[in-house]
């Protein structure tokens, strides 16, 4: 009998220093935990945010008024302005392909939209003229079918990246 006076309130004694000390690990490990992602996130959150500034710069030089400012030049033929055009839209998108890691499908599935159709756009207005008519005809045209699409690309994938980059600031 005497030998339980001692061991149940040792046994006592040891069960609570050892909630106590579980306690303590769990909430050590919790600490941890929000003190990596916080620095996870002032890590990832401006490359992030780079990654969103360089998809809207490419959505902006790939809109066909940006382009044909940047792309047709005086005397410039249809054959020349196409060939241009297609090359100046792919080097946009190949420079920024890099940042589909730092947003979400679709987002980049948005960008690859607006890049699919302007080059289908870019191909289709071509194909109305002759290869020596001028490139200014052809960029009215393309400018002018661009602006009559039901659903804008463009807008479309800055509605997209618009949001997603709202909900960054909101998780931050």
């Amino acid at each position: 009998m005497d030998i339980f006076k001692i061991v149940i309130p040792a046994f006592i004694v040891m069960m609570t220093a050892y909630l106590l000390f579980d306690k303590m690990l769990v909430n050590e490990d919790k600490r941890r935990k929000a003190e990596l992602l916080k620095k996870h996130h002032s890590v990832v959150t401006p490359i992030r945010l780079r990654a969103y500034e360089r998809l809207a710069l490419l959505l902006e030089r790939t809109h066909p008024s940006a382009m044909m400012l940047q792309v047709i030049q005086p005397g410039m033929n249809c054959i020349d302005a196409q060939s241009k055009l297609l090359s100046y839209v792919r080097a946009e998108f190949d420079h920024n392909v890099s940042q589909q890691i730092y947003v979400s499908d679709d987002v980049w599935e948005a960008v690859k939209a607006v890049h699919d159709n302007m080059i289908k756009l870019i191909n289709t207005t071509a194909m109305h003229f002759q290869p020596d008519e001028p490139a200014s005809k052809m960029a009215e045209v393309l400018i002018r079918m661009y602006s009559e699409l039901d659903e804008n690309p463009t807008s479309v994938a800055l509605t997209v990246l618009k949001a997603e980059t709202h909900q960054l600031f909101l998780e931050s």
